[in-house]
């Protein structure tokens, strides 16, 4: 994982996350139950590439949907990987499941 990807250990340090960054937020929401281990797995090199990539742009954060009830119920998030982008902590786009590169560019490129 990019070490431009924010971990919050609990829902007060997302929100923290979201209240200092200048820039749009892409809320990245794994899940640790066993099916969905393996597809977030897969995506965190996808997601680091895209913090590399957007550097000073945007602010990515790695969120641990039991770690973080209040943020996941918030976006509507139902599943896991599920990427929420959010402007000014409103979200604008949102996608679910295992997704290329260039489908996270897609998501991010037309509210950036």
């Amino acid at each position: 994982m990019a070490k431009r990807v924010h971990q919050p250990r609990e829902d007060a340090e997302f929100d923290f996350i979201l209240r200092m960054s200048g820039v749009p937020v892409l809320a990245y929401f794994i899940g640790t139950w066993p099916k969905a281990i393996e597809p977030c797995r897969a995506m965190d090199l996808v997601v680091g590439d895209i913090a590399d990539e957007y550097t000073g742009r945007l602010t990515v954060v790695r969120t641990d949907i039991t770690r973080c009830p209040a943020a996941t119920t918030r976006y509507g998030v139902t599943g896991a990987p599920s990427y929420v982008l959010l402007k000014e902590s409103e979200a604008v786009a949102h996608s679910e499941g295992p997704v290329t590169i260039a489908e996270v560019r897609d998501l991010l490129d037309g509210h950036l």
